[in-house]
C-alpha cells in the first residue's frame, strides 16, 4: 500500500470518526497544543515582530517535527501508518464540533431564546454577542460556519494530501496560533504578526476549494460563482473572503456588514448584495452545505494523490 492509499483510507477513517465521535470533551491534541504553546508565549512574548516569528517557529516546528517522527516511526507498517493517519485527522479536523454548536445555536433562537444563542455565540466566533440580535447571530453562526469550513476541515485535508501526517499536523498548529495570537489587538499586532501571515499563505490552497466545493454543492451554483467573483476581494481576510462569498450566493444570503470584535466595531462589505437577510432556517443549510463540501474535499483530495501517483508510477 503506498502513501496515496495511506492517507486516502487514513483520512476517511479520521473523517468517519469525528463525524462519530466529535471532539473529546477532555484531552484533546489541539488543547494540548495550545497550552504549550502558551507557555512558549509566557517565556518570549516581547512587543517585537522577530519574538513572535521565533514563536511561531518553535511552536509549528516543534508540532510538524514531532508527527514527522510519529510517521518515520510506523513507515515499515502500512496498518499503524493508516492508523496514525486516521487519528492525526480525526485530532485536527472539526466538523462535528462545528455543526453542533451552530445547530445549538439555532435551535435557541427557533426556540425564541435570544439570551441563550449569545451564551452559546462565544463557543464558535470572537463577536460581541450582546450587539447582535436574533438575526444578527444568525448571520455571524453562518459566516462562521462558512470559514470554519475551510480552516477545520478543507485546509487540513489539503495539507495532508500534500506531505502526509506532518502536513495535517502543521496545519492544524499554524492555524490554533492564529487564533491565539493572529488578531490585531494592542498585545499581538506585532507579536502576532508571523502566526497571522504564515496562516494566511497555509490557509490559500484549501479556501479556494473550499469556495469551489461551495459552488458545486450548493443550492445556486451560478449565485456561488457571481457572488464569488464580485465580492470575495472586498473581504479583509484574503481566505475568508471567497468562502464566505461562495456560501452567501449557494444559499442564496446576504453576508458582511457591521461587525463588533472585543469592543472594536468593524464595517465590513457586504457578500452577495442580491441576497436576502440570513434567518435562522439558513443555520441547518450552511450545516448541511459545510458537511457535503468537507465530504467532497476528502473525494478532491484522495483523487488527486492517486492520480499523481498514476502520472509518475
Amino acid at each position: 500500500m503506498g502513501a496515496d492509499r495511506v492517507f486516502a483510507y487514513g483520512a476517511a477513517a479520521g473523517l468517519l470518526g469525528d463525524l462519530l465521535l466529535g471532539d473529546p470533551r477532555r484531552g484533546h491534541p489541539v488543547a494540548v497544543f495550545g497550552r504549550a504553546a502558551g507557555a512558549v508565549e509566557h517565556a518570549l512574548w516581547r512587543d517585537h515582530r522577530g519574538r513572535g516569528a521565533l514563536h511561531t517557529a518553535v511552536c509549528v516546528g516543534g508540532a510538524v517535527s514531532s508527527a514527522a517522527l510519529a510517521a518515520s516511526a510506523v513507515r515499515s507498517s502500512r496498518t499503524a501508518s493508516v492508523a496514525l493517519t486516521a487519528a492525526a485527522t480525526w485530532a485536527v479536523v472539526g466538523g462535528t464540533s462545528l455543526a453542533r454548536e451552530a445547530r445549538q445555536i439555532g435551535r435557541a433562537l427557533e426556540a425564541g431564546d435570544v439570551e441563550g444563542a449569545r451564551a452559546r455565540l462565544p463557543h464558535l466566533c470572537g463577536r460581541d454577542p450582546q450587539a447582535l440580535d436574533a438575526d444578527g447571530i444568525a448571520r455571524a453562526v453562518v459566516e462562521s460556519v462558512a470559514e470554519n469550513t475551510s480552516d477545520a476541515v478543507v485546509g487540513a485535508l489539503v495539507w495532508g494530501a500534500a506531505a502526509g501526517v506532518p502536513g495535517l499536523v502543521g496545519f492544524r498548529a499554524v492555524n490554533t496560533l492564529d487564533a491565539m495570537v493572529g488578531h490585531k489587538s494592542p498585545r499581538y499586532r506585532r507579536y502576532g504578526w508571523a502566526s497571522a501571515r504564515l496562516d494566511d499563505l497555509a490557509g490559500w490552497p484549501g479556501a479556494r476549494l473550499t469556495a469551489v466545493l461551495a459552488v458545486v454543492a450548493g443550492d445556486d451554483p451560478r449565485g456561488a460563482v457571481r457572488a464569488w467573483r464580485a465580492d470575495a476581494r472586498k473581504h479583509p481576510s484574503p481566505n475568508a473572503g471567497p468562502v464566505e462569498a461562495a456560501f452567501a450566493g449557494a444559499l442564496g444570503v446576504r453576508l458582511g456588514g457591521t461587525l463588533s470584535y472585543g469592543g472594536r466595531v468593524e464595517h465590513r462589505p457586504v457578500l452577495n448584495g442580491a441576497g436576502r437577510a440570513v434567518q435562522q432556517g439558513d443555520i441547518e443549510r450552511a450545516v448541511r452545505l459545510s458537511r457535503r463540501v468537507g465530504w467532497l474535499a476528502l473525494g478532491v483530495c484522495a483523487g488527486a494523490r492517486l492520480l499523481k501517483r498514476g502520472r509518475t508510477s
